[in-house]
């Protein structure tokens, strides 16, 4: 288990544990990772099960570009559940944000101001590194509905 986003300010704390792969040795389903979110504060916890392609772990590595440049952003980014929002800069809390909606399961959606260390947005590009070192992308698609393995 590796944590590819740990946020926590030591009373709230936001995380995204990768498990391992979700199917090993089988293609095309090799490169998908099992993950959970986990939610803890001293008001709300939980934890909701979330599935990795490999491009979302490349929409993580944007969306830190556009939180290190003080954007917002929506991850993953397509419609899957739960849809995950990071403020840079919530406003009403002078703190970066994190919003956590499951519309499609639970229909419950959580905020979670953290007053986070400078340097937050490096250390999740340490994680997301080594989750990368962890589980490299080993299926390569080649055409539409065909896959083979990486050489």
């Amino acid at each position: 288990m590796v944590d590819l986003i740990h946020l926590s300010d030591g009373d709230n704390s936001f995380r995204v544990r990768v498990l391992g792969r979700r199917m090993p040795g089988v293609l095309p389903l090799h490169d998908l990772l099992d993950a959970e979110v986990l939610i803890e504060s001293g008001f709300v916890s939980g934890r909701l099960d979330l599935g990795l392609y490999p491009d979302d772990l490349d929409g993580w590595s944007r969306a830190l570009d556009v939180l290190a440049a003080g954007g917002d952003v929506r991850w993953p980014d397509d419609d899957r559940s739960p849809e995950i929002r990071v403020q840079a800069l919530d406003r009403e809390h002078e703190t970066p944000t994190v919003h956590v909606e499951d519309v499609a399961r639970s229909g419950i959606s959580v905020s979670i101001p953290l007053s986070l260390e400078d340097g937050w947005i490096h250390d999740q590009r340490k994680r997301l590194r080594l989750v990368r070192r962890e589980w490299p992308s080993e299926v390569l698609k080649t055409s539409p509905g065909a896959y083979e393995w990486r050489r």
